[in-house]
Protein backbone atom coordinates (compact mmCIF):
# COMPACT_ATOMS: atom_id res chain seq x y z
CA UNK A 1 0.00 0.00 0.00
CA UNK A 2 2.70 2.48 0.99
CA UNK A 3 4.76 1.58 -2.09
CA UNK A 4 1.77 2.15 -4.41
CA UNK A 5 1.04 5.46 -2.69
CA UNK A 6 4.64 6.57 -3.14
CA UNK A 7 4.80 5.60 -6.82
CA UNK A 8 1.55 7.46 -7.43
CA UNK A 9 3.01 10.55 -5.78
CA UNK A 10 6.16 10.30 -7.89
CA UNK A 11 4.12 10.08 -11.06
CA UNK A 12 2.20 13.20 -10.09
CA UNK A 13 5.39 15.12 -9.30
CA UNK A 14 7.49 14.01 -12.27
CA UNK A 15 8.78 16.94 -14.23
CA UNK A 16 7.78 19.47 -11.58
CA UNK A 17 9.91 22.55 -12.26
CA UNK A 18 12.52 23.75 -9.83
CA UNK A 19 11.22 27.01 -8.38
CA UNK A 20 13.71 29.69 -7.39
CA UNK A 21 11.14 32.25 -6.30
CA UNK A 22 12.22 35.80 -6.92
CA UNK A 23 13.47 37.87 -4.03
CA UNK A 24 12.18 41.14 -5.47
CA UNK A 25 8.72 41.66 -3.99
CA UNK A 26 8.80 45.45 -3.64
CA UNK A 27 8.18 46.81 -0.19
CA UNK A 28 5.90 44.07 1.11
CA UNK A 29 6.58 43.34 4.79
CA UNK A 30 8.82 40.39 5.51
CA UNK A 31 8.33 37.57 8.02
CA UNK A 32 11.78 37.62 9.59
CA UNK A 33 14.70 40.03 9.84
CA UNK A 34 18.10 38.73 11.02
CA UNK A 35 20.61 41.35 12.11
CA UNK A 36 23.60 41.84 14.40
CA UNK A 37 25.41 38.64 13.45
CA UNK A 38 28.56 37.99 11.47
CA UNK A 39 26.98 36.69 8.26
CA UNK A 40 28.83 34.58 5.71
CA UNK A 41 26.59 34.38 2.65
CA UNK A 42 28.92 32.24 0.45
CA UNK A 43 27.85 34.58 -2.33
CA UNK A 44 30.41 37.08 -3.61
CA UNK A 45 27.58 39.41 -4.64
CA UNK A 46 26.63 39.88 -0.99
CA UNK A 47 29.84 40.07 1.05
CA UNK A 48 29.67 40.92 4.76
CA UNK A 49 26.02 42.02 4.92
CA UNK A 50 24.60 43.57 8.07
CA UNK A 51 21.23 41.82 7.80
CA UNK A 52 18.94 39.66 5.73
CA UNK A 53 15.17 39.17 5.45
CA UNK A 54 12.93 36.16 4.91
CA UNK A 55 9.51 36.25 3.25
CA UNK A 56 7.47 33.12 2.60
CA UNK A 57 10.39 30.84 3.39
CA UNK A 58 12.68 32.58 0.87
CA UNK A 59 15.57 35.00 1.37
CA UNK A 60 13.99 38.31 0.28
CA UNK A 61 16.75 40.82 1.00
CA UNK A 62 20.46 40.70 1.88
CA UNK A 63 22.38 43.90 2.59
CA UNK A 64 22.22 46.71 5.13
CA UNK A 65 20.40 46.81 8.44
CA UNK A 66 18.54 49.95 7.44
CA UNK A 67 17.38 48.35 4.22
CA UNK A 68 16.20 45.29 6.12
CA UNK A 69 14.35 47.29 8.77
CA UNK A 70 12.55 49.23 6.02
CA UNK A 71 10.77 45.95 5.23
CA UNK A 72 9.56 45.46 8.80
CA UNK A 73 5.82 45.05 9.23
CA UNK A 74 3.56 44.69 12.27
CA UNK A 75 4.02 40.91 12.34
CA UNK A 76 7.71 40.79 11.41
CA UNK A 77 9.98 38.93 13.81
CA UNK A 78 13.32 40.68 14.34
CA UNK A 79 16.14 38.41 15.43
CA UNK A 80 19.14 40.24 16.88
CA UNK A 81 22.04 37.78 16.80
CA UNK A 82 24.80 40.03 18.04
CA UNK A 83 27.78 37.89 19.03
CA UNK A 84 26.77 34.97 16.81
CA UNK A 85 27.75 33.83 13.31
CA UNK A 86 25.27 32.84 10.60
CA UNK A 87 26.09 30.48 7.74
CA UNK A 88 23.91 29.10 4.95
CA UNK A 89 22.18 25.87 5.92
CA UNK A 90 24.87 23.19 5.82
CA UNK A 91 24.67 20.42 3.22
CA UNK A 92 26.00 16.89 3.65
CA UNK A 93 26.66 15.52 0.16
CA UNK A 94 26.82 11.89 1.32
CA UNK A 95 24.80 10.86 4.38
CA UNK A 96 22.81 7.63 4.69
CA UNK A 97 19.80 9.30 6.29
CA UNK A 98 17.58 6.27 6.91
CA UNK A 99 20.56 4.19 8.02
CA UNK A 100 21.50 6.84 10.59
CA UNK A 101 18.07 6.43 12.15
CA UNK A 102 18.09 2.63 11.97
CA UNK A 103 21.50 2.54 13.62
CA UNK A 104 20.13 4.49 16.56
CA UNK A 105 18.02 1.39 17.31
CA UNK A 106 20.98 -1.04 17.06
CA UNK A 107 23.88 -1.80 19.38
CA UNK A 108 26.51 0.93 19.03
CA UNK A 109 29.99 -0.58 18.69
CA UNK A 110 31.90 2.52 17.60
CA UNK A 111 35.24 3.33 19.22
CA UNK A 112 35.45 0.13 21.28
CA UNK A 113 39.08 -0.83 21.83
CA UNK A 114 38.80 -4.61 22.11
CA UNK A 115 36.76 -7.46 20.69
CA UNK A 116 35.88 -8.43 24.27
CA UNK A 117 34.20 -5.03 24.65
CA UNK A 118 32.25 -5.63 21.42
CA UNK A 119 30.97 -8.98 22.72
CA UNK A 120 30.11 -7.60 26.16
CA UNK A 121 28.18 -4.63 24.77
CA UNK A 122 26.31 -6.87 22.32
CA UNK A 123 25.33 -9.25 25.11
CA UNK A 124 24.01 -6.39 27.24
CA UNK A 125 22.03 -5.05 24.29
CA UNK A 126 20.59 -8.50 23.49
CA UNK A 127 19.26 -8.88 27.04
CA UNK A 128 17.10 -5.79 26.59
CA UNK A 129 16.11 -6.35 22.95
CA UNK A 130 12.90 -8.18 22.01
CA UNK A 131 14.00 -8.57 18.37
CA UNK A 132 14.66 -11.97 16.83
CA UNK A 133 17.90 -10.71 15.26
CA UNK A 134 20.53 -8.73 17.16
CA UNK A 135 21.99 -6.10 14.86
CA UNK A 136 24.86 -3.73 15.50
CA UNK A 137 27.26 -1.41 13.79
CA UNK A 138 30.63 0.27 14.24
CA UNK A 139 33.32 -2.25 15.22
CA UNK A 140 36.80 -1.53 13.90
CA UNK A 141 39.60 -4.05 14.34
CA UNK A 142 42.14 -1.31 13.70
CA UNK A 143 41.41 0.00 17.20
CA UNK A 144 42.22 -3.35 18.81
CA UNK A 145 45.62 -4.54 19.98
CA UNK A 146 45.82 -7.40 17.45
CA UNK A 147 44.30 -5.37 14.57
CA UNK A 148 43.03 -8.56 12.92
CA UNK A 149 39.50 -9.55 11.97
CA UNK A 150 37.55 -11.20 14.80
CA UNK A 151 36.31 -14.79 14.75
CA UNK A 152 32.78 -15.72 15.67
CA UNK A 153 33.63 -18.16 18.51
CA UNK A 154 33.50 -15.71 21.46
CA UNK A 155 30.34 -14.08 20.09
CA UNK A 156 28.69 -17.45 19.39
CA UNK A 157 29.51 -18.68 22.90
CA UNK A 158 28.03 -15.56 24.45
CA UNK A 159 24.87 -15.53 22.30
CA UNK A 160 24.28 -19.10 21.01
CA UNK A 161 20.52 -19.08 20.45
CA UNK A 162 19.80 -15.86 18.53
CA UNK A 163 21.28 -14.72 15.22
CA UNK A 164 23.69 -11.79 15.46
CA UNK A 165 25.01 -9.61 12.63
CA UNK A 166 27.44 -6.82 13.49
CA UNK A 167 28.51 -4.46 10.72
CA UNK A 168 32.02 -3.06 10.54
CA UNK A 169 32.01 0.74 10.80
CA UNK A 170 32.45 1.21 7.04
CA UNK A 171 29.54 -1.08 6.18
CA UNK A 172 31.78 -3.28 4.03
CA UNK A 173 32.13 -6.27 6.36
CA UNK A 174 29.82 -8.05 8.78
CA UNK A 175 30.58 -10.32 11.73
CA UNK A 176 28.00 -13.09 12.14
CA UNK A 177 27.64 -15.58 14.96
CA UNK A 178 27.12 -19.33 14.47
CA UNK A 179 23.33 -19.05 14.63
CA UNK A 180 23.27 -16.45 11.87
CA UNK A 181 25.56 -18.57 9.69
CA UNK A 182 23.39 -21.61 10.35
CA UNK A 183 20.26 -19.76 9.22
CA UNK A 184 22.17 -18.55 6.15
CA UNK A 185 23.27 -22.08 5.29
CA UNK A 186 26.89 -20.98 5.17
CA UNK A 187 29.62 -23.55 5.68
CA UNK A 188 33.00 -24.71 4.54
CA UNK A 189 31.75 -25.56 1.06
CA UNK A 190 30.06 -22.19 0.47
CA UNK A 191 31.91 -20.43 -2.35
CA UNK A 192 32.89 -16.77 -2.26
CA UNK A 193 30.37 -14.75 -4.27
CA UNK A 194 31.54 -12.44 -7.03
CA UNK A 195 32.84 -9.22 -5.49
CA UNK A 196 32.86 -10.68 -1.99
CA UNK A 197 35.00 -12.73 0.35
CA UNK A 198 34.20 -15.15 3.16
CA UNK A 199 37.08 -14.91 5.61
CA UNK A 200 38.20 -18.45 6.50
CA UNK A 201 40.50 -20.18 8.96
CA UNK A 202 43.39 -22.48 8.03
CA UNK A 203 40.96 -25.39 7.49
CA UNK A 204 38.72 -23.34 5.22
CA UNK A 205 35.89 -22.84 7.72
CA UNK A 206 34.15 -19.44 7.80
CA UNK A 207 35.45 -17.34 10.69
CA UNK A 208 32.27 -15.26 10.83
CA UNK A 209 33.47 -12.24 8.84
CA UNK A 210 31.92 -11.63 5.42
CA UNK A 211 33.37 -8.87 3.24
CA UNK A 212 31.53 -6.72 0.67
CA UNK A 213 29.16 -8.78 -1.54
CA UNK A 214 29.54 -11.79 0.78
CA UNK A 215 27.57 -9.83 3.37
CA UNK A 216 24.43 -10.62 1.39
CA UNK A 217 24.73 -14.25 2.49
CA UNK A 218 23.90 -13.07 6.02
CA UNK A 219 21.78 -9.98 5.53
CA UNK A 220 19.33 -11.58 3.07
CA UNK A 221 17.98 -13.52 6.06
CA UNK A 222 17.43 -10.41 8.22
CA UNK A 223 13.80 -9.23 8.12
CA UNK A 224 13.33 -5.93 6.29
CA UNK A 225 12.38 -2.98 8.51
CA UNK A 226 8.65 -2.34 8.61
CA UNK A 227 7.20 0.85 7.20
CA UNK A 228 6.73 2.28 10.68
CA UNK A 229 10.30 1.39 11.64
CA UNK A 230 11.49 3.28 8.56
CA UNK A 231 9.31 6.27 9.46
CA UNK A 232 10.71 6.35 13.01
CA UNK A 233 14.26 5.94 11.72
CA UNK A 234 13.92 8.79 9.23
CA UNK A 235 12.46 11.13 11.85
CA UNK A 236 15.21 10.31 14.36
CA UNK A 237 17.90 10.85 11.73
CA UNK A 238 16.47 14.19 10.64
CA UNK A 239 16.49 15.44 14.22
CA UNK A 240 20.14 14.38 14.54
CA UNK A 241 21.01 16.22 11.32
CA UNK A 242 19.25 19.42 12.37
CA UNK A 243 21.20 19.30 15.64
CA UNK A 244 24.41 19.77 13.64
CA UNK A 245 23.13 22.59 11.41
CA UNK A 246 22.29 20.36 8.45
CA UNK A 247 19.35 21.44 6.33
CA UNK A 248 20.05 19.28 3.25
CA UNK A 249 21.50 15.83 2.73
CA UNK A 250 22.18 13.59 -0.24
CA UNK A 251 21.07 10.08 0.72
CA UNK A 252 23.10 7.46 -1.18
CA UNK A 253 21.21 4.25 -1.84
CA UNK A 254 17.48 4.25 -1.28
CA UNK A 255 14.38 2.49 -2.61
CA UNK A 256 10.64 2.94 -2.81
CA UNK A 257 10.02 1.56 0.69
CA UNK A 258 12.35 4.08 2.26
CA UNK A 259 11.09 6.89 0.07
CA UNK A 260 7.50 6.08 1.08
CA UNK A 261 8.47 6.57 4.73
CA UNK A 262 10.00 9.93 3.89
CA UNK A 263 6.93 11.02 1.95
CA UNK A 264 4.69 10.14 4.91
CA UNK A 265 6.75 12.43 7.14
CA UNK A 266 6.75 15.20 4.53
CA UNK A 267 2.98 15.08 4.15
CA UNK A 268 2.62 15.13 7.94
CA UNK A 269 4.78 18.26 8.18
CA UNK A 270 7.45 16.45 10.20
CA UNK A 271 10.27 16.54 7.65
CA UNK A 272 12.64 19.35 8.58
CA UNK A 273 15.28 18.62 5.97
CA UNK A 274 15.78 18.48 2.19
CA UNK A 275 16.72 15.11 0.73
CA UNK A 276 18.55 14.50 -2.53
CA UNK A 277 17.83 10.78 -2.85
CA UNK A 278 20.02 8.39 -4.84
CA UNK A 279 18.46 5.12 -6.02
CA UNK A 280 20.10 1.76 -5.42
CA UNK A 281 21.58 -0.02 -8.42
CA UNK A 282 18.51 -2.19 -8.98
CA UNK A 283 17.33 -2.55 -12.58
CA UNK A 284 13.60 -2.64 -11.83
CA UNK A 285 13.84 0.29 -9.41
CA UNK A 286 15.84 2.39 -11.86
CA UNK A 287 13.52 1.60 -14.75
CA UNK A 288 10.44 2.62 -12.75
CA UNK A 289 11.95 5.99 -11.91
CA UNK A 290 13.32 6.58 -15.39
CA UNK A 291 9.81 6.02 -16.67
CA UNK A 292 8.31 8.36 -14.05
CA UNK A 293 10.96 10.99 -14.70
CA UNK A 294 13.04 13.33 -12.59
CA UNK A 295 11.54 14.48 -9.29
CA UNK A 296 13.02 17.86 -8.48
CA UNK A 297 12.20 20.35 -5.74
CA UNK A 298 9.10 18.34 -4.85
CA UNK A 299 6.94 18.91 -1.80
CA UNK A 300 8.05 22.53 -1.56
CA UNK A 301 11.73 21.67 -1.82
CA UNK A 302 11.89 18.62 0.43
CA UNK A 303 12.64 15.85 -2.08
CA UNK A 304 14.74 15.28 -5.19
CA UNK A 305 14.99 11.93 -7.05
CA UNK A 306 17.33 12.16 -10.02
CA UNK A 307 20.40 10.07 -9.20
CA UNK A 308 21.57 6.44 -9.13
CA UNK A 309 24.16 5.07 -6.69
CA UNK A 310 26.53 2.17 -7.51
CA UNK A 311 29.57 0.54 -5.88
CA UNK A 312 32.88 -0.05 -7.67
CA UNK A 313 34.78 -1.64 -4.78
CA UNK A 314 34.92 -2.16 -1.03
CA UNK A 315 36.59 -0.22 1.78
CA UNK A 316 40.20 0.38 2.74
CA UNK A 317 39.75 -0.61 6.38
CA UNK A 318 38.52 -4.10 5.48
CA UNK A 319 41.04 -4.37 2.61
CA UNK A 320 38.24 -4.55 0.09
CA UNK A 321 39.15 -1.34 -1.75
CA UNK A 322 40.34 -2.28 -5.24
CA UNK A 323 44.01 -1.34 -5.68
CA UNK A 324 46.23 -1.26 -8.76
CA UNK A 325 48.96 -3.05 -6.77
CA UNK A 326 48.70 -5.31 -3.70
CA UNK A 327 48.15 -3.94 -0.21
CA UNK A 328 51.43 -3.10 1.45
CA UNK A 329 50.33 -4.94 4.60
CA UNK A 330 48.65 -7.83 2.71
CA UNK A 331 50.80 -8.57 -0.35
CA UNK A 332 48.50 -11.25 -1.78
CA UNK A 333 45.46 -8.98 -1.85
CA UNK A 334 44.45 -6.26 -4.32
CA UNK A 335 40.94 -5.80 -2.97
CA UNK A 336 37.52 -6.50 -4.47
CA UNK A 337 35.72 -5.28 -7.55
CA UNK A 338 32.10 -5.18 -6.42
CA UNK A 339 30.59 -4.11 -9.74
CA UNK A 340 32.08 -4.84 -13.18
CA UNK A 341 33.15 -1.81 -15.16
CA UNK A 342 30.93 -2.80 -18.09
CA UNK A 343 27.86 -2.71 -15.83
CA UNK A 344 28.80 0.70 -14.47
CA UNK A 345 29.13 2.04 -18.00
CA UNK A 346 25.82 0.52 -19.11
CA UNK A 347 23.88 1.92 -16.14
CA UNK A 348 25.51 5.33 -16.61
CA UNK A 349 24.49 5.41 -20.26
CA UNK A 350 20.91 4.45 -19.39
CA UNK A 351 20.76 7.08 -16.65
CA UNK A 352 22.19 9.82 -18.87
CA UNK A 353 19.56 9.10 -21.52
CA UNK A 354 16.90 9.69 -18.88
CA UNK A 355 18.53 12.83 -17.52
CA UNK A 356 19.60 11.13 -14.28
CA UNK A 357 22.89 11.63 -12.49
CA UNK A 358 25.16 8.70 -11.54
CA UNK A 359 27.19 8.48 -8.34
CA UNK A 360 29.63 5.59 -7.80
CA UNK A 361 31.39 4.59 -4.59
CA UNK A 362 35.11 4.16 -5.26
CA UNK A 363 37.82 3.91 -2.61
CA UNK A 364 40.92 2.31 -4.13
CA UNK A 365 43.01 3.66 -7.00
CA UNK A 366 41.88 0.77 -9.22
CA UNK A 367 38.25 1.33 -8.22
CA UNK A 368 38.51 5.04 -9.05
CA UNK A 369 40.19 4.36 -12.39
CA UNK A 370 37.46 1.90 -13.32
CA UNK A 371 34.78 4.49 -12.62
CA UNK A 372 36.62 7.24 -14.50
CA UNK A 373 37.04 4.90 -17.48
CA UNK A 374 33.36 3.88 -17.34
CA UNK A 375 32.26 7.50 -17.13
CA UNK A 376 34.54 8.60 -19.96
CA UNK A 377 33.18 5.88 -22.24
CA UNK A 378 29.57 6.63 -21.26
CA UNK A 379 29.97 10.35 -21.95
CA UNK A 380 31.35 9.58 -25.39
CA UNK A 381 28.39 7.29 -26.07
CA UNK A 382 25.74 9.60 -24.60
CA UNK A 383 26.92 13.23 -24.76
CA UNK A 384 25.24 15.24 -22.03
CA UNK A 385 25.06 18.98 -21.53
CA UNK A 386 25.41 18.92 -17.74
CA UNK A 387 25.74 15.38 -16.34
CA UNK A 388 27.57 16.18 -13.07
CA UNK A 389 28.68 12.57 -12.66
CA UNK A 390 30.09 11.94 -9.19
CA UNK A 391 32.57 9.62 -7.56
CA UNK A 392 31.67 9.04 -3.94
CA UNK A 393 34.73 9.05 -1.64
CA UNK A 394 37.46 9.25 -4.36
CA UNK A 395 39.67 8.19 -1.52
CA UNK A 396 42.87 6.78 -3.07
CA UNK A 397 43.89 8.15 -6.47
CA UNK A 398 46.72 7.37 -8.81
CA UNK A 399 48.64 10.54 -9.78
CA UNK A 400 47.69 9.89 -13.41
CA UNK A 401 43.97 10.07 -12.55
CA UNK A 402 43.76 13.19 -10.38
CA UNK A 403 43.53 15.58 -13.32
CA UNK A 404 40.84 13.49 -15.03
CA UNK A 405 38.15 14.70 -12.62
CA UNK A 406 38.31 18.29 -13.83
CA UNK A 407 38.91 17.28 -17.44
CA UNK A 408 35.82 15.04 -17.53
CA UNK A 409 33.75 17.26 -15.26
CA UNK A 410 33.51 14.56 -12.59
CA UNK A 411 32.67 15.75 -9.06
CA UNK A 412 34.67 14.15 -6.23
CA UNK A 413 32.20 13.72 -3.37
CA UNK A 414 34.56 13.26 -0.42
CA UNK A 415 34.30 12.99 3.34
CA UNK A 416 37.06 14.84 5.15
CA UNK A 417 36.48 12.93 8.40
CA UNK A 418 37.47 9.66 6.68
CA UNK A 419 41.03 10.97 6.68
CA UNK A 420 41.16 11.59 10.41
CA UNK A 421 39.60 8.18 11.13
CA UNK A 422 41.93 6.32 8.78
CA UNK A 423 45.24 8.13 9.23
CA UNK A 424 46.49 5.79 11.98
CA UNK A 425 46.64 2.82 9.58
CA UNK A 426 46.15 4.12 6.00
CA UNK A 427 49.87 4.32 5.28
CA UNK A 428 50.33 0.72 6.43
CA UNK A 429 47.74 -0.31 3.84
CA UNK A 430 49.13 1.84 1.03
CA UNK A 431 52.83 2.44 1.65
CA UNK A 432 54.67 5.80 1.67
CA UNK A 433 54.26 6.62 -2.02
CA UNK A 434 50.72 5.51 -2.77
CA UNK A 435 49.41 7.27 0.36
CA UNK A 436 50.31 10.61 -1.27
CA UNK A 437 47.25 10.17 -3.49
CA UNK A 438 44.93 9.42 -0.56
CA UNK A 439 42.40 11.97 0.74
CA UNK A 440 43.99 14.35 -1.76
CA UNK A 441 41.65 17.32 -1.51
CA UNK A 442 44.24 19.96 -2.34
CA UNK A 443 45.52 18.05 -5.37
CA UNK A 444 42.00 17.82 -6.79
CA UNK A 445 41.13 21.44 -6.03
CA UNK A 446 44.32 22.65 -7.69
CA UNK A 447 43.21 21.04 -10.97
CA UNK A 448 39.97 23.05 -10.96
CA UNK A 449 37.68 20.37 -9.54
CA UNK A 450 35.29 21.20 -6.72
CA UNK A 451 34.83 18.95 -3.69
CA UNK A 452 31.38 18.15 -2.31
CA UNK A 453 31.90 17.38 1.38
CA UNK A 454 29.98 15.08 3.69
CA UNK A 455 30.27 12.54 6.47
CA UNK A 456 29.13 9.15 5.10
CA UNK A 457 27.19 8.87 8.38
CA UNK A 458 26.61 6.49 10.05
CA UNK A 459 30.13 5.42 9.00
CA UNK A 460 31.29 8.66 10.61
CA UNK A 461 29.47 10.87 13.09
CA UNK A 462 26.96 13.34 11.65
CA UNK A 463 28.99 16.20 13.21
CA UNK A 464 29.55 19.14 10.86
CA UNK A 465 32.17 20.38 13.32
CA UNK A 466 34.37 17.37 12.58
CA UNK A 467 33.86 17.83 8.83
CA UNK A 468 35.02 21.47 8.81
CA UNK A 469 37.81 20.94 11.35
CA UNK A 470 39.25 17.98 9.45
CA UNK A 471 39.13 19.90 6.16
CA UNK A 472 41.19 22.84 7.41
CA UNK A 473 43.53 21.04 9.83
CA UNK A 474 43.92 17.36 8.79
CA UNK A 475 43.74 16.69 12.55
CA UNK A 476 41.39 14.68 14.76
CA UNK A 477 39.20 15.98 17.59
CA UNK A 478 42.24 16.15 19.88
CA UNK A 479 44.07 18.32 17.33
CA UNK A 480 46.47 15.46 16.55
CA UNK A 481 48.91 14.98 14.96
CA UNK A 482 50.70 18.30 15.50
CA UNK A 483 50.69 20.22 12.24
CA UNK A 484 48.25 17.80 10.63
CA UNK A 485 48.56 14.55 8.64
CA UNK A 486 50.02 15.42 5.22
CA UNK A 487 49.01 19.07 5.82
CA UNK A 488 49.75 20.13 2.25
CA UNK A 489 46.39 18.56 1.32
CA UNK A 490 44.36 20.84 3.58
CA UNK A 491 41.54 23.04 2.30
CA UNK A 492 41.37 26.74 2.97
CA UNK A 493 38.53 27.86 5.22
CA UNK A 494 36.72 29.38 2.27
CA UNK A 495 37.00 26.10 0.35
CA UNK A 496 35.89 24.06 3.35
CA UNK A 497 32.78 26.20 3.81
CA UNK A 498 31.96 26.05 0.09
CA UNK A 499 32.41 22.26 0.14
CA UNK A 500 29.67 22.11 2.81
CA UNK A 501 27.35 24.61 1.12
CA UNK A 502 27.41 25.85 -2.48
CA UNK A 503 29.69 23.12 -3.90
CA UNK A 504 27.60 20.41 -2.26
CA UNK A 505 24.49 22.10 -3.64
CA UNK A 506 26.04 22.08 -7.12
CA UNK A 507 26.78 18.37 -6.81
CA UNK A 508 23.04 17.89 -6.12
CA UNK A 509 21.76 20.19 -8.93
CA UNK A 510 20.48 22.52 -6.18
CA UNK A 511 22.74 25.56 -6.46
CA UNK A 512 19.95 27.80 -7.80
CA UNK A 513 17.88 27.08 -4.71
CA UNK A 514 20.34 26.33 -1.91
CA UNK A 515 23.91 26.72 -0.70
CA UNK A 516 24.14 30.46 -0.08
CA UNK A 517 22.29 33.32 1.57
CA UNK A 518 21.02 34.88 -1.65
CA UNK A 519 17.71 36.56 -2.47
CA UNK A 520 15.42 34.06 -4.18
CA UNK A 521 16.85 30.96 -2.49
CA UNK A 522 15.27 28.93 0.27
CA UNK A 523 15.91 30.61 3.63
CA UNK A 524 17.97 27.84 5.21
CA UNK A 525 20.61 28.99 7.68
CA UNK A 526 22.47 27.97 10.81
CA UNK A 527 23.42 30.08 13.85
CA UNK A 528 26.57 29.24 15.82
CA UNK A 529 28.54 30.71 18.69
CA UNK A 530 31.79 31.32 16.81
CA UNK A 531 33.05 32.35 13.41
CA UNK A 532 34.59 29.41 11.57
CA UNK A 533 36.34 31.81 9.23
CA UNK A 534 38.45 33.33 12.02
CA UNK A 535 38.29 31.09 15.11
CA UNK A 536 41.52 29.20 15.95
CA UNK A 537 41.36 25.78 14.34
CA UNK A 538 41.85 24.05 17.67
CA UNK A 539 38.58 25.57 18.95
CA UNK A 540 36.34 24.53 16.06
CA UNK A 541 35.30 21.33 17.84
CA UNK A 542 34.00 23.44 20.74
CA UNK A 543 31.42 25.14 18.50
CA UNK A 544 27.85 25.25 19.79
CA UNK A 545 25.07 25.19 17.20
CA UNK A 546 22.58 27.72 18.58
CA UNK A 547 19.83 27.23 16.00
CA UNK A 548 19.03 25.69 12.63
CA UNK A 549 16.44 27.24 10.30
CA UNK A 550 14.73 25.63 7.33
CA UNK A 551 12.78 27.98 5.06
CA UNK A 552 12.95 30.63 7.75
CA UNK A 553 11.47 28.37 10.44
CA UNK A 554 13.54 27.23 13.39
CA UNK A 555 13.85 23.45 13.39
CA UNK A 556 16.48 23.18 16.12
CA UNK A 557 17.75 25.35 18.92
CA UNK A 558 20.51 24.92 21.43
CA UNK A 559 18.13 23.50 24.02
CA UNK A 560 17.58 20.52 21.73
CA UNK A 561 14.13 21.58 20.52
Amino acid sequence: MQRRKFLSAVAALAGAPAVARAGDAGKLPVDLIVTGATIHTVDDAFPNPQAFCVRGGIFAYVSSRDGAMALRGPKTEVLDLTGYTVLPGLIDAHLHLTAVGLDLAEVDLFKLHSYADVVAKTVAFAKASPDAWILGDGWDQNLWAAKSFPTHAPLSAAIPDRPVALSRLDGHAVLANAKAMQLAGVGKSTPDPAGGRIVRDAEGNPTGVFVDNAQDLIYRNVPDPTHQQLVRAARAAIAECNRWGLTTVAEPGTDDARLAAHVELIEAGRYSIRNYAMLWDDAALIDRHLQSGIVENAYDGHLWIRAVKMFADGALGSRGAALLAPYTDDPGNTGLVVTPQAHMQAVTEKALRGGFQVCVHAIGDRGNRMVLDAYEAALLSVPSHDPRLRIEHAQVLSPQDIGRFATLGIIPSMQTTHQISDMAWAQARLGPQRVLGAYAWRSLLDTGAIVANGTDAPVEAVSTLRTFHAAISRQNERNEPPGGWYPDQRMTRDEALKSMTIWAAHANFQEKLLGSITPGKYADFVVMDRDWMTAPAETIMETQIAATYLAGTRVYDGSGQ
